[in-house]
């Protein structure tokens, strides 16, 4: 592999809007082969036994992990020589830099190390700390969902664009019937479910709108709203490595991105180590459910 100055020019001015998304096209083809080239391996790897170690903030981590994590950011600083990385499992501050790729690669590492064949890789593309292209896969699904987006394209038809499996992805343009939420379904992680009283059958429980689940795969859950799959998704606690990727994927499938916390989240902030950073998340298919499902999430909120 060669360095983005030769594959990439565009690399060599600060384009924005349309421009940038043309680049972002032109860099599709690696990332996607990079995806693929871990997923076989990570495929391979679940099928063994899979020893887990417990980190210092209590989640897991496998060999996989590590092994996934040095593979995707060799091959990135290797294509990519003028744009910075940072990954759950090694780098974790923010440089000083135009362009940074945000890794995970391996959300959902409980999933993967107890045999639950729902985990994801995750890359996204940080233009001056804010997503403008994430890519998204979950091998055992055969499902890979990727996206790019910019704010000057926002009202531009056909520029911002999201995809899964290489067909255009857009959320509903009819929200559902307010009536008949009960036939739909609403992610959640199981940290908000610590927070929000919901199904205890107490005095303070709160009603379900919708049909629950829980997947284990911070991005995974957010996206499933730009799937169609369900109508609202919540995380309680997700890193910037969770949330970088489906942020740029479902701001192009038209989906409703809701911090739980005062302050934006983007842009991220240069020089910010983001190891103990939690962006608390509320994504919705339609503003039509915001008065339904920001209530119920409103345990969750930060100042």
């Amino acid at each position: 592999m060669s360095g983005a100055d030769t594959h990439y020019p565009l690399l060599r001015s600060n384009f924005t809007g349309t421009y940038i998304v043309n680049y972002l096209q032109d860099i599709l083809p690696f990332i996607q082969h990079l995806s693929d080239r871990v997923g076989e391996q990570l495929l391979k790897d679940f099928e063994q036994v899979r020893i887990a170690e417990q980190k210092s903030d209590g989640s897991l981590v496998t060999k996989s992990d590590r092994w996934a994590d040095e593979y995707i950011k060799t091959a990135l600083q290797t294509e990519f020589p003028n744009f910075a990385v940072l990954t759950e499992e090694s780098a974790r501050t923010l440089p000083h830099t135009e362009w940074c790729w945000v890794v995970d690669p391996l959300d959902g590492t409980t999933n993967f190390a107890r045999g639950i064949p729902i985990w994801a890789i995750s890359l996204g593309l940080l233009h001056y700390g804010v997503p403008v292209f994430g890519f998204v896969s979950i091998p055992p699904l055969r499902h890979s969902l990727y996206g790019w987006f910019t704010e000057a394209d926002r009202d531009h038809q056909g520029a911002n664009a999201a995809f899964l499996n290489g067909h255009p992805l857009q959320v509903n343009s009819a929200p559902p019937l307010l009536t008949n939420l009960g036939s739909h379904l609403f992610s959640s992680c199981s940290r908000s479910l610590e927070a929000i009283p919901f199904g205890m059958h107490t005095a303070a429980t709160t009603k379900l709108p919708a049909k629950l689940r829980m997947l284990g795969v911070a991005s995974y859950n957010l996206l499933t709203v730009a799937t169609g799959a369900t109508i609202a998704a919540v995380e309680a606690t997700p890193k910037i490595w969770d949330i970088a990727a489906a942020w740029a994927i479902l701001q192009a499938a038209g989906a409703i991105w809701i911090p739980l916390e005062s302050q934006p989240i983007f842009p991220l902030e240069f020089g910010k180590n983001y190891s103990d950073r939690n962006f608390p998340t509320l994504v919705v298919s339609h503003t039509e459910l915001l008065p339904i499902f920001h209530p119920l999430v409103s345990p969750l909120l930060r100042n």
